[in-house]
């Protein structure tokens, strides 16, 4: 099934939002992927929790079908690219490392977040650039915590934002984009992770939920 991209103005400049949970702006060429959370099924599994092996698979699959529509020059993580020191498995890393040489002429940063202080650095040979938040590029703000930053538009990610829709017997919560008058909050890009703010309350926030292969707004 192929992804679907939806083109939205925030604060007055162009951002495309993936049904792939990733954010691309087309004026820089950059895309934005907040909260990859790689190895976290490994880090689970070392530490005695039997889970399924898999996610790291489909989070790169996933970036390569973003990188292969959106042809980005920049790949900007907004943290919690890692999930934890055990991500560092060799499963982990050789996947990673296969990624990056299928990729090597795309500029990969990194704005350290939480759990990538936990992880550890990444081998130098991945040539991931590693910065502290906010770091501006453009109009934007990149950070991992969501805050405000005078004079730019702050994206980041860390809370991995959902939208819950309940009917009288019934409710579903879908991960979604949250755009603050200041700040945009992006949903967890990686398949092994839950949602934490699920409130349905839109208010000042413009949302727009991902359901399957499209990428809705909810009316105000």
């Amino acid at each position: 099934m192929k992804p679907a991209s939806l083109p939205v103005e925030i604060a007055g400049h162009p951002l495309v939002l993936s049904s792939l949970r990733a954010a691309f702006d087309p004026a820089l060429r950059c895309l934005f992927v907040a909260d990859a959370h790689f190895g976290k099924d490994a880090v689970f599994r070392a530490r005695g929790i039997p889970v399924p092996i898999g996610s790291t698979a489909d989070n790169l699959m996933r970036l390569d079908i973003l990188i292969a529509g959106f042809e980005p020059a920049m790949l900007v993580f907004l943290g919690d690219l890692l999930h934890a020191r055990e991500a560092h498995a060799e499963e982990t890393l050789d996947a990673l490392h296969v990624w990056r040489a299928r990729h090597a002429d795309l500029q990969v940063v990194l704005v350290e977040g939480n759990h990538d202080r936990h992880a550890g650095a990444l081998p130098e040979l991945l040539s991931v650039e590693y910065v502290q938040e906010p770091w501006r590029i453009g109009p934007w703000a990149l950070c991992h915590h969501p805050q405000t930053v005078d004079g730019a538009y702050a994206l980041a990610g860390h809370l991995h934002p959902v939208y819950r829709i309940a009917t009288r017997n019934d409710s579903v919560r879908m991960p979604c984009f949250r755009f603050g008058a200041q700040c945009g909050v992006l949903p967890a890009f990686g398949s092994f992770t839950g949602g934490a703010r699920d409130d349905g309350q839109v208010g000042d926030e413009k949302v727009f939920v991902v359901a399957q292969d499209k990428v809705i707004e909810v009316p105000r």
